[in-house]
């Protein structure tokens, strides 16, 4: 009887092994990073956004915050649209190939909508 509850509590637990590893800092450096670009293309959602930037040093991945996150900074849907230039402070991937940011604090037309407020940045 045993056997069997044990194997459904192993095999419950592998999918989300990898789930959660995705998700947290883990996968992006210590040091503090910016990125000035033109919005490409957005997509608001969970378990976060992402935005597509273009850069000098061409397009990169941007994860934004939750949608709760985002609303809580004073990110809107039109801040955050295509066409926009802005500046992206935060954390870029550890794998340097890349081009991989998770947004700390976003800077449009001068003003700051930070999503991690806790965090220094």
């Amino acid at each position: 009887m045993l056997r069997p509850i044990a194997a459904a509590l192993l095999f419950a637990a592998i999918p989300a092994a990898p789930i959660a590893a995705h998700h947290g800092w883990g996968w992006a450096t210590d040091e503090e990073f910016e990125l000035t670009g033109t919005v490409k293309q957005v997509r608001h959602g969970n378990p976060h956004g992402t935005m597509v930037l273009a850069t000098r040093s061409g397009d990169w991945t941007v994860e934004i915050g939750q949608p709760w996150r985002n609303a809580q900074a004073g990110l809107t849907r039109e801040l955050l649209r295509p066409g926009r230039t802005l500046l992206v402070h935060g954390h870029r991937s550890a794998n340097k190939s890349q081009r991989l940011l998770k947004a700390e604090r976003i800077v449009i037309a001068g003003k700051s909508y930070n999503l991690y407020p806790d965090r220094p940045s």
